[in-house]
């Protein structure tokens, strides 16, 4: 079974039914010990840092998520399910995230002409072929929306990288762990392609 974790935060349907696209079903649940009997999880997210981590704070999911990250299971991060993995965000102060992969989460800084928000279609490149990405060529287009992106402290755990104009981490891998700032769900053939590799993991 695959679990995606309903905190209020994120297109939990859209998810749920690209999963069911590619033939594999996932539960929305925001039940600890339905994740924790989980096979797979998914940490999908859309909207603010510090909102995102009070309500998981508030859901008391923070521990359990931990834990299934630590347990070897596979996990998977969507867009602002990628930065609550870092140490810190900076939207609209200093927050503190979940601390399990080092680094910081912080705005675009892009010259004249550039839109922040960085939205609509761009290119992978990738750095590291992680298991996810297993038939994907390297410059394949997907899907983006958002205005931070993840700077790791540890260079090796970024998969992919993608500009704009200059490169920043598209994609993280480590051992279980994966995590896409863009949105699988929304990327059409390649995306789901990435959703039915996590599901056959």
């Amino acid at each position: 079974m695959i679990a995606i974790i309903d905190y209020q935060m994120g297109n939990l349907r859209s998810v749920q039914k690209g999963f069911e696209k590619v033939g594999h079903q996932a539960v929305v649940t925001s039940d600890p010990g339905e994740l924790i009997e989980a096979e797979k999880v998914v940490l999908p997210g859309v909207g603010a840092f510090e909102d995102a981590m009070a309500e998981l704070r508030r859901r008391e999911l923070v521990e359990p998520i931990r834990t299934l990250i630590d347990s070897g299971k596979p996990f998977l991060g969507i867009c602002l399910g990628l930065q609550l993995l870092f140490d810190v965000g900076y939207e609209d102060g200093k927050h503190e995230g979940l601390g399990i992969l080092r680094g910081e989460v912080v705005r675009f800084d892009v010259p004249h002409g550039y839109k922040v928000p960085h939205m609509g279609w761009n290119q992978l490149r990738i750095r590291r072929p992680a298991p996810i990405l297993a038939g994907l060529e390297d410059g394949v287009h997907c899907y983006f929306v958002h205005s931070y992106h993840v700077v790791p402290a540890d260079p090796e755990v970024i998969a992919t990288e993608t500009d704009y104009p200059t490169p920043f981490c598209s994609m993280i891998w480590r051992d279980n762990l994966y995590a896409t700032q863009f949105h699988p769900e929304k990327s059409q053939r390649d995306g789901l392609q990435i959703l039915k590799n996590f599901a056959e993991l």
